[in-house]
């Protein structure tokens, strides 16, 4: 087993569901604060920063894991559903479009099945197997 492949995978798994985690929490966390004096009615800026946290991490854990999968189908797919959970993150700090909030959850939860099918049915067996290996 590729050691590297499963841990890519790993991160991309923790990353996609805290993201999740950070997503649905942010309004009980405003509603919590709603009646606090420190509330000035908008996310401070450490807790939206969060979301480039998780990007950040997910690209390292997709770049990997396009690279080391067994499956050349599965590159274009990775690639294809980060930049779309990016540009939904972007998009609600910006406002360009307004979108459902549920297709952030939709975005993360395809990246996180990606992975998670990556990581039990894309194994090399051997070091040979991978479309890119290094």
């Amino acid at each position: 087993m590729n050691i590297s492949l499963s841990k890519s995978d790993n991160w991309g798994i923790w990353a996609g569901g805290l993201c999740m985690v950070h997503c649905f929490a942010t309004p009980f966390l405003f509603v919590a604060l709603a009646g606090s004096s420190v509330y000035s009615g908008e996310a401070p800026l450490w807790w939206l920063s969060i979301n480039y946290v998780f990007l950040f991490i997910s690209f390292f854990a997709v770049m990997r894991s396009s690279r080391t999968t067994s499956r050349v189908f599965m590159k274009p797919l990775f690639w294809i559903s980060w930049i779309f959970l990016s540009f939904v993150i972007v998009n609600e700090q910006f406002e360009w479009l307004e979108l459902s909030e549920a297709i952030t959850y939709i975005a993360a939860t395809f990246l996180i099945v990606l992975h998670i099918y990556n990581r039990r049915y894309c194994q090399c067996k051997t070091d040979t197997c991978c479309v890119d290996h290094e």
